[in-house]
Parts: structure tokens; C-alpha cells; sequence
């Protein structure tokens, strides 16, 4: 598939890829209103707007999310015990992550309680940031697993080159996939960090653009039709 609005329109059908372009919304506008607000005060309240609307509008996607790391502990646990086990702390925290964000989205909205908020915020951040550890630490043992492979299929000599550069371009591929993984769930546990422990680094306005940014434009890459 080489036409790039076919690949579009598959992209945005997808819960995640438009999850990813309203992120995207979300954090280039929060990075306006940052920078307009001493110089343009009414642009940078419109830019303000936009970036409140489009989180709230990406947690009425998420409906349902949680149910997604339940079914990945019953169908996918992992190749190995350990990562079984990893693959079960991270999938529990997104699972909290998720369930709890719907109810943030109802506080936030007026529906339940807007002093719940604060509270709803932690638990799902909390959450959040325990099960991106886990997946980030998964993530480096398959990348470790692959470069021991990638070595193994390149000392081979009893295999054809065509079938041996298949098989380099899979493991390859896969690399680049866990990479923009890692990049995703980094530049997140920043933002859920500053929901949790805020600090200067984490709550600076250019610190969470960035990480909002740098999370969305990798899911881009991961979502987009090959």
C-alpha cells in the first residue's frame, strides 16, 4: 500500500491513531499558549482552550481502555516467565492507569465531583508510570534478545543471502518498533511523574510539550499502515 490517504484514512479508523492526532493537538497547543501567553494573552487563551478540550476529548476515546491490558494478560502474557511476569505488573498498572482516567474525565466534566479530580489523577498517574516501567523493561530485554539474533543469523553461513536479509530486516524492524516503544513510554512517564511527585523539570511547560510530543509522533510511527 504506497497511497498516503489510503494510509490516512486507515491510520485515523483506529482508536490509537486518533488518539495520536488529537495528542498531538493537545501538546503543540500547550506549547503555544506557553510561548504567547506574555505577548498575546486572548491567541494564547484560545490555544489554552484547545489543549483542555482535546485532553478531555482523547479520555472520552479511551472508554473501555482498560479492558484492552486485561486481554493482553489472558492472550499474551509473554514467551517467557519473566516476561509472563513483567508483562503482567505492566498490563495491571495500564489497567488502573485507564479505568481510573474515566473517572478523572467525569470529575473534570462536572458529572461526579470536581474534588475527586486531584485524587482520580494520582491513582491513574500512579498507575500509569508503574506499568511503563515494566513495559520499558521488557522492552529492553527483546531488544537485547534481538541483537543476540541479529548476530546468530549474521554468523550463519548455511542460509542463503536473500533469506538471510529477510530475516535481518524482521529482527531490524522489530528493533526500530521497540525503540519507538521505549521513546513513547519514556517521554509519558515524565508527564505521569508530574502528576505524582511535581517537580520543576517535570512540570515545566516545555518538558511535558515535549514529552506529550515525542509519545505521540512515536505512536504515529508505530500505528501507521506498512
Amino acid at each position: 500500500m504506497n497511497d498516503t490517504v489510503d494510509k490516512l484514512v486507515i491510520f485515523l479508523a483506529k482508536r490509537d491513531g486518533i488518539d495520536k492526532l488529537v495528542k498531538t493537538f493537545q501538546y503543540v497547543s500547550k506549547l503555544v499558549h506557553w510561548h504567547a501567553e506574555s505577548t498575546n494573552p486572548k491567541m494564547a487563551e484560545r490555544f489554552k482552550q484547545w489543549e483542555v478540550s482535546s485532553g478531555l476529548g482523547r479520555k472520552a476515546f479511551r472508554t473501555g481502555r482498560f479492558l484492552t491490558g486485561f486481554n493482553a494478560m489472558r492472550r499474551s502474557p509473554g514467551s517467557t516467565p519473566t516476561l509472563r511476569f513483567l508483562a503482567v505488573l505492566a498490563n495491571a498498572g495500564e489497567m488502573v492507569y485507564f479505568f481510573f482516567d474515566h473517572f478523572l474525565w467525569l470529575s473534570k466534566i462536572g458529572t461526579l465531583d470536581q474534588s475527586l479530580a486531584r485524587k482520580m489523577s494520582f491513582i491513574s498517574a500512579f498507575g500509569e508510570s508503574f506499568g511503563y516501567i515494566f513495559f520499558i523493561v521488557s522492552d529492553f530485554i527483546a531488544l537485547k534478545e534481538g541483537l543476540e539474533q541479529e548476530r546468530k543469523v549474521m554468523s550463519l553461513e548455511d542460509k542463503s543471502i536473500e533469506k538471510k536479509n529477510e530475516s535481518l530486516r524482521k529482527i531490524r524492524s522489530d528493533r526500530v518498533m521497540r525503540l519507538m516503544a521505549v521513546a513513547a513510554n519514556v517521554a509519558d512517564l515524565f508527564i505521569a511523574l508530574a502528576d505524582i511527585e511535581p517537580n520543576p523539570f517535570c512540570n515545566h511547560t516545555v518538558t511535558l510539550g515535549i514529552s506529550g510530543l515525542v509519545s505521540a509522533w512515536s505512536g504515529w510511527y508505530r500505528n501507521w499502515p506498512s
